[in-house]
């Protein structure tokens, strides 16, 4: 099983160019329709599969509303390579790279219409700790029971 990003853009053409240009994916499938334009494609990174599409003319993309509806998470093996190329592209940088707390360098750009991507690379083999307060927070919960407290149960 697998869960698929299906993107729409104003132009399904130029974004299949831009993507594999800025962000190195790989056309799979490209269909137009009768008046030459892409109406669906298919793009790969690595294993992965993104689909995209041309909508009607009252498509608003993320820069026409103002505001995106999702993000997109991309693991690759270089985040700084990758960065530098989205930026010889001319991608829009949203987020510089940096190390998070999770275990990974991560940075974020937005593609030719608006839509977010953030690429990021495992920094080390295994998960660190989650921070003190979570930790804590797990350790409160341990032991209670569930529902009432103690002294409501008589």
């Amino acid at each position: 099983m697998a869960i698929t990003a299906y993107l729409l853009y104003r132009d399904a053409g130029a974004a299949v160019d831009w993507l594999a240009k800025a962000f190195g994916l790989r056309p799979k499938e490209v269909l137009k329709g009768p008046d030459g334009r892409v109406n669906h494609a298919e793009m790969k990174f690595g294993e992965a599969l993104l689909m995209l599409g041309s909508p009607g003319p009252d498509f608003q993309g993320p820069r026409a509303l103002g505001h995106a509806t999702h993000n997109l998470y991309v693991d690759v093996d270089d985040v700084e390579k990758h960065f530098a190329r989205a930026v010889a592209a001319g991608a829009t940088i949203i987020e510089e790279p940096k190390d998070t707390f999770y275990g990974a360098r991560r940075y974020g750009a937005e593609d030719l219409e608006g839509h977010p991507w953030y690429f990021a690379q495992a920094l080390a083999a295994t998960r660190p700790k989650a921070p003190k307060r979570r930790r804590a927070a797990a350790r409160n919960k341990k032991g209670k029971g569930r529902g009432r407290k103690r002294s409501a149960r008589k």
